[in-house]
């Protein structure tokens, strides 16, 4: 760790020790950052899951349209049998 982090580190660390109140706030805000990267990480697992099965979805079209058998579609795209039949509607 360079210098000028680690004397960062002490004087917060210092300044928290001697305010109760002080120490109340940043631990309120340590606790919202981390809650707040919580989501921001959730969110984005969820975004890539759901456009994967876009994308999933969009294949299994394709092959439809080309005559591929639905049990071929089923053990390629990760889509169930009965996703893949909606699909021919």
């Amino acid at each position: 760790m360079n210098e000028p982090t680690l004397k960062k580190a002490m004087d917060t660390l210092e300044f928290l020790s001697q305010d109760r109140e002080a120490r109340r706030l940043y631990e309120e805000r340590q606790k919202y950052l981390h809650d707040e990267a919580s989501m921001i990480e959730w969110a984005t697992e969820k975004g890539l899951a759901e456009g994967e099965k876009r994308k999933a979805i969009e294949i299994a079209k394709n092959l439809l349209s080309f005559g591929i058998e639905v049990s071929i579609i089923v053990k390629t795209s990760g889509l169930t049998e009965s996703e893949v039949e909606a699909l021919k509607d």
